[in-house]
């Protein structure tokens, strides 16, 4: 979907609706997770088509084992941020453990809250039951745009056992199918996929008409989403099997912060040139 780099038109900003006419073009969308307006600006310009900030911050920010900790108003501070750095691509922002699974009440004010103090474009919620459905379907009324997620459902990690690939028995992956037929029904606009065998995910693919997101779930999927940090190569001691780094900065970084105390130490940085 990004445009080509030698027009002089104005990127068109990315929607909902993009999401599903790219779906009928059968072109791939393409998702990056960040955090702040720095990278979110370096992945806009970049043409990404949506920029998730995920609850991942919790593990690749913050340093946590889960996302379970990360709190309403850290993805609001984070949200927030992304927003002043992203102006084409699609902006979502992941509903926090507990924030819209109580209640639907209480998710319609969480969510609400959310998308006014960030500007973000929608929400992403994980889930498929038919609780979660009828509260997909309240936010959508509401005017709230929702992105699902099924498959490893990162809040879930301790009921799952820990991050494992799911449905790869029969039962499983038809409740996957069946879970998100459901929410494509209650008005979710695209569903991720993580870590779910390829042909499970394909199925899932050709089910439903809105578009799925893959993260560890093959090919067939409509778009993929990788951690901006993973793909740069910046958490090099994280080595999923889905995963391709592009760059190799974590070994940039500690040489370029390396050369600079060298510099620093030997009285060499800074120079004649850097004073004023």
């Amino acid at each position: 979907m990004s445009q080509a780099s030698g027009s002089a038109a104005a990127p068109k900003k990315v929607t909902v609706r993009s999401f599903a006419q790219a779906k009928a073009r059968k072109e791939s969308l393409v998702m990056v997770a960040a955090y702040d307006a720095l990278f979110a600006r370096l992945s806009d310009e970049a043409g990404v088509d949506a920029v998730l900030v995920g609850d991942s911050l919790g593990n690749v920010v913050a340093g946590l084992e889960t996302t379970v900790p990360v709190t309403l108003e850290q993805m609001i501070y984070h949200g927030a941020a992304a927003r002043r750095g992203t102006a084409r691509a699609l902006l979502v922002v992941d509903m926090p453990f507990l924030t819209y699974q109580v209640t639907t009440e209480r998710a319609l004010l969480n969510c609400g809250r959310v998308m006014q103090e960030t500007r973000c474009d929608a929400v992403k919620v994980e889930g498929g039951s038919p609780e979660m459905a009828e509260t997909v379907r309240a936010l959508v009324r509401a005017g709230i745009p929702v992105m699902g997620h099924l498959g490893f459902t990162p809040q879930s990690v301790h009921v799952l056992g820990g991050f494992r690939v799911q449905g790869r028995e029969e039962e499983a992956a038809q409740r996957m199918v069946d879970d998100a037929r459901r929410l494509e029904d209650a008005g979710a606009f695209s569903v991720v996929l993580e870590l779910v065998p390829a042909a499970v995910a394909q199925r899932v693919t050709e089910a439903v008409g809105i578009p799925t997101i893959g993260i560890g779930a093959g090919a067939a999927c409509d778009g993929q989403v990788l951690v901006l940090a993973d793909l740069l190569g910046l958490t090099d001691g994280f080595a999923p099997k889905f995963l391709k780094r592009y760059a190799t900065l974590a070994a940039d970084t500690r040489d370029a912060v390396r050369r600079y105390a060298d510099e620093v130490r030997g009285r060499a940085y800074p120079g004649d040139e850097h004073a004023f």
